[in-house]
């Protein structure tokens, strides 16, 4: 079964507030099995628009990368995100 993704692109404008952002998205993600395989760090745009950090989330399939992000938890979490950053977040299918 392919694996799912949740890959972000984001600009933090608020890096104080973000923070909870942080604390709080990752106990929801790990519970629908997400492994964090990118998250900040190092990173240079070769093609495309800018962003400051990036992160990428394995989940043991698609369907579990959707129901973490659908979340009803995560959902109102999310609001701490476009609040404190603009961002680009996809889901993905993945071998």
């Amino acid at each position: 079964m392919p694996k799912g993704y949740i890959i972000g692109h984001i600009t933090v404008n608020d890096p104080e507030a973000y923070k909870e952002y942080v604390v709080r998205d990752t106990p929801i993600l790990l519970s629908h099995g997400a492994v964090p395989l990118v998250r900040g760090g190092q990173g240079q745009v070769m093609e495309g628009e800018q962003h400051d950090r990036h992160v990428v989330f394995e989940f043991p399939s698609y369907e579990a990368a959707l129901a973490a992000y659908n979340d009803p938890e995560y959902q109102e979490v999310m609001k701490i995100r476009h609040r404190t950053a603009t961002s680009t977040i996809i889901v993905v299918e993945g071998a």
